[in-house]
């Protein structure tokens, strides 16, 4: 790869690092995590940079790539597991009636796939189509995963917004 290609790798970095953090955050819905999601999405986006050459749409790539790193990280199992030395004397998360903490928490509760979705279609503002080319699907189920993501969105946030 050309000394310009590298150049071009590295503002484009440096560009859209927050905005693709802000998805990660969404996607997974903790900080440290979703810097560690945009970091391995940002690390396979340059490799495959230089491996394959100049990249069409380096953007899109990049959003893909961050999507697929995340719903991979859902699969493995010790993802689910959490240890901890000493259990806390008290619930760690007391519930909040701050409607972006409770929206952000509904969100984490949908699949991974779902929550793609909506982030995809909502925050990124994709179109179906769009979407559905970035995550191998088809539209008809871009549409049910949204459908579904929005509709159990709505039942958990029907306390909040009242």
């Amino acid at each position: 790869m050309r000394s310009d290609d590298d150049d071009a790798l590295h503002a484009f970095v440096e560009s859209r690092r927050t905005a693709l953090f802000r998805s990660a955050y969404l996607l997974c819905g903790d900080r440290h995590e979703a810097e560690d999601l945009v970091q391995a999405a940002l690390v396979k986006v340059v490799l495959g940079g230089r491996r394959h050459g100049r990249l069409d749409n380096i953007e899109a790539y990049a959003r893909k790539t961050l999507v697929n790193t995340f719903i991979a990280s859902r699969r493995r199992f010790w993802r689910r597991e959490q240890s901890y030395g000493e259990l806390p004397e008290r619930a760690v998360h007391a519930p909040d009636t701050d409607t972006g903490l409770a929206l952000r928490a509904a969100l984490a509760r949908l699949t991974p796939r779902q929550r793609a979705v909506l982030v995809l279609r909502f925050w990124e503002d994709l179109s179906v189509e769009a979407t559905a080319g970035l995550l191998g699907m088809r539209e008809n189920t871009v549409k049910s995963h949204a459908a579904r993501g929005l509709a159990a969105l709505r039942a958990e946030m029907a306390g909040e917004l009242v």
